[in-house]
């Protein structure tokens, strides 16, 4: 069986006293869409870059598509592709040019018209860069970081400051390479980015991951408890609530009318808050089911909000 395209194990990198990272073990499986997830100054860019080749590491085992980046960079570089967040390119260069340039600093080189067609920059390709909107100038982006068809991808907050339509479209380019079987480890600082496009994520804080998993395991795991919230057209006799229900934390909202409760099994719960409902010939009003989000689970777990 063939190495997993990402591999660490142990991973530090101290800067002086500081260890940016603290022993990381993290694999990455072909075809796999993996989220590195974190507050600033988690400890992310550093296991990314070290992951590049662009940082030595301190100590630990560090595998890239079998190679070790801290020996072989240039072999790394053959067959990666990397999207940083901010790309600047001469205000006259052309698009074409830029691809043109970029595509012969490798071995191999995929089709560049096809390319720009893909990413919505043909009717672009003589224009000036300073001349490009900022979803064109990430679209740019995107399109240097495919020209040697890369077998995996690093995407650092690929659709950050982004309009929704763009961001949109850059998903759909995400999608067509899982399809292909490219592997893409990805940073976002939009938590239902995550939820939507990754197999798995990593929490990281303070140099460590401190959850591993997809992203309805770490929920489960982490926050297991859905909140069911019913109203009704009066005040319900909370006295009289079932044992069953009694014993689950709840709260009261809105003079009484309103009743919220978490528990682990929203079905039966649901079915048991109605049946009680129609038993003291109330009317449910309206009824919601929150599950756990990623970003619940994040602040749970650092405290913080990702953007912090």
């Amino acid at each position: 069986m063939s190495d997993p395209p990402i591999l660490v194990r142990n991973l530090y990198k101290s800067y002086g006293n500081v260890e940016a990272v603290r022993g990381i073990d993290l694999e990455i499986a072909s075809g796999e869409v993996f989220g590195l997830l974190g507050p600033n100054g988690a400890g992310k860019t550093t296991t990314i870059e070290i992951l590049e080749g662009l940082r030595p590491r301190t100590s630990g085992q560090v595998s890239v598509l079998g190679f070790d980046p801290a020996l072989q960079s240039k072999e790394i570089k053959n067959h990666i592709g990397v999207c940083l967040q901010a790309t600047n390119l001469p205000d006259k260069i052309k698009v074409h040019e830029a691809l043109d340039l970029f595509a012969a600093f490798y071995d191999r080189q995929a089709d560049r018209d096809k390319i720009l067609q893909r990413l919505q920059l043909w009717e672009k390709r003589e224009a000036f860069y300073k001349s490009l909107s900022g979803g064109q100038k990430q679209r740019v982006a995107l399109a240097l970081a495919l020209l040697n068809e890369p077998t995996l991808l690093f995407l650092d907050e690929p659709t950050t400051g982004l309009d929704p339509q763009v961001r949109h479209e850059i998903h759909g380019v995400i999608h067509e390479l899982k399809e292909n079987h490219r592997s893409i480890l990805i940073t976002t600082h939009y938590i239902e980015e995550a939820e939507r496009l990754c197999d798995r994520v990593a929490i990281i804080d303070g140099g460590k991951i401190i959850e591993l998993g997809t992203p309805r395991e770490i929920q489960q795991r982490v926050l297991g408890e859905s909140l069911v919230e019913v109203t009704t057209n009066g005040v319900m006799p909370f006295d009289k609530l079932p044992d069953a229900l009694r014993d689950m934390k709840h709260t009261t909202h809105d003079e009484g009318r309103t009743l919220s409760i978490q528990t682990d099994s929203p079905p039966a719960t649901i079915v048991e808050l109605v049946k009680w409902i129609d038993q003291h010939g109330l009317t449910l009003t309206d009824i919601h089911l929150k599950r756990p989000t990623l970003e619940d689970v994040f602040i749970e777990l650092t405290g913080r909000k990702l953007r912090e």
